[in-house]
């Protein structure tokens, strides 16, 4: 970065890389004044500082919808990240905003889980974020508390499906998406069939079949469609938006898209996990394919085609990395024994670094379905879909979240090179094309030549927007009026 003195009206100019939204691709320059997109053109006037992005691509900073930092899981284990490390490394990967979990567990009152994960997030956040509420209980005032969050901005929440402490019966569900079609909120789901699960496990563990690699089954593929079916016919039924997490099957992206066909309020994101990996990563020696262990599981080569297909076609939205971390040892993975039977191994794997340069690999370096949808299912769609304001977009007036692509970089990801607090890398020895070289947050430059210049706690809450996607339809089922 040059420094050019006092005296002109841009704080910092971004000039001659390619531009590229969800839109276009244009050579041009960024202005940027009080943290903010000033101008976009050619020839702008000279700013207080420069930066030359001769041969970059110059997108908007990644947003990353569905991350686990500094959450207690329904098993009872903390992540490995705090807000400070987690942030750290999404800021390396190119991402400048995260939604995170605010995590009820049975007995909480939702208005003091949100207090006191404000309050880490605030100690802790390099860059901006927003926040899910994990609604577990709806025992009490929890309905109440909920509808108060929604209107001050956290308009998402999240309902597991599955999960003996998290999950919400049919009932509650129904209950939870009444509140947020009468607050403007998005409800968001993991859809598993809890019954199928505990049923394929028990058989398993009967059999003596014990060793990570049988995580894929006792999560089978019915497991799955049969709960995303529900929760579109429950979409349908209240006329209440959701966003289906994590599609990881074929027969998924069907019934997803033959959902929206029908009109139904449903979205719904896929993860660089099932793009880039199929079950058998999990069949390791010994105990290490619990470090990729994470559900849904991975699937096969042919669900990874429909999954592509689906972002092509727009049935998928999104592509987030749904970072769960948990650290190869006693504190995370082996919580319960360094030989812990599938089933007590934690699930999850870290995301938040490595999501973008992935997907810019295979979608810019390799030419799959082009750069302006990598900004699109990685920046623009999730800004949107979730109302935050500002983020996603190279617009005048939005904030000056701003990543600088080398696209001739190479890495080849190391064993334990990420910026988290988990202890491995589940890509280690994947090559990718194309790195951040340069990474912006609010016109303040956070990362630099692989270096973070940012401090913790520089992070600011987004307030979720009413957006469009939060909006109800027209419920399928006849409502009586008062």
């Amino acid at each position: 970065m040059t420094d050019m003195g006092t005296g002109t009206g841009f704080d910092l100019v971004i000039r001659g890389g390619e531009i590229v939204t969800a839109q276009a691709r244009f050579s041009g320059d960024i202005a940027i004044r009080d943290g903010r997109i000033a101008a976009l053109g050619s020839g702008l006037a000279q700013g207080r500082k420069e930066i030359d992005a001769s041969g970059l691509l110059v997108m908007p900073g990644g947003v990353d919808t569905h991350c686990h930092i500094e959450q207690l899981s329904g098993a009872g284990i903390m992540n490995a990240d705090t807000f400070e490390t987690a942030t750290r490394s999404a800021a390396f990967g190119g991402t400048t905003t995260t939604v995170s979990f605010a995590a009820q567990h049975p007995g909480m009152s939702l208005a003091k889980v949100m207090a006191d994960y404000t309050v880490l997030a605030d100690r802790g956040a390099l860059i901006d974020h927003a926040y899910h509420i994990i609604v577990a209980d709806i025992s009490g005032t929890n309905l109440d508390e909920l509808a108060a969050l929604m209107r001050a901005g956290h308009r998402s929440a999240k309902i597991f499906t599955t999960y003996d402490k998290v999950r919400l019966d049919d009932l509650s569900i129904l209950k939870v998406l009444d509140t947020a079609r009468d607050n403007g909120a998005l409800v968001c789901f993991h859809a598993e069939n809890d019954g199928l699960i505990r049923w394929s496990v028990e058989k398993l563990l009967a059999a003596g079949l014990t060793a990570p690699r049988y995580h894929a089954p006792s999560h089978p593929r019915l497991a799955e469609l049969e709960a995303l079916e529900r929760m579109c016919r429950f979409a349908e039924a209240t006329g209440q938006p959701v966003m289906l997490f994590h599609i990881s099957t074929r027969e998924g992206v069907e019934i997803v898209r033959a959902a929206r066909g029908r009109g139904a309020p449903v979205f719904a994101e896929t993860c660089p996990h099932y793009l880039f990996m199929t079950e058998e990563v999990l069949d390791q020696p010994g105990m290490s394919g619990a470090a990729v262990m994470c559900s849904p599981p991975q699937r096969q080569p042919a669900d990874q085609e429909a999954l592509w297909a689906g972002l092509q076609r727009g049935d998928l939205q999104l592509v987030t990395s749904d970072h769960a971390p948990y650290r190869m040892d006693a504190s995370g993975k082996f919580a319960n024994g360094d030989a812990a039977p599938f089933n007590r191994i934690a699930n999850g794997l870290p995301g938040l670094e490595v999501r973008l340069p992935l997907m810019f690999d295979a979608m810019v370096s390799k030419g799959r379905l082009g750069p302006e949808k990598f900004v699109e299912v990685t920046s623009t769609a999730p800004a949107r879909l979730f109302g935050l304001t500002g983020k996603g977009r190279l617009d005048p007036g939005g904030d000056a979240d701003v990543v600088l692509w080398d696209p001739a970089a190479r890495r080849v990801f190391g064993t334990n090179d990420l910026h988290d607090n988990c202890g491995y890398n589940p890509f280690a020895g994947r090559e990718v094309v194309g790195w951040p070289k340069t990474v912006i947050a609010r016109g303040e430059v956070i990362v630099d030549e692989g270096q973070v210049v940012g401090t913790p706690g520089r992070g600011r809450r987004v307030v979720m927007d009413v957006s469009p996607a939060m909006r109800p339809v027209a419920p399928a089922t006849w409502t009586p009026k008062a």
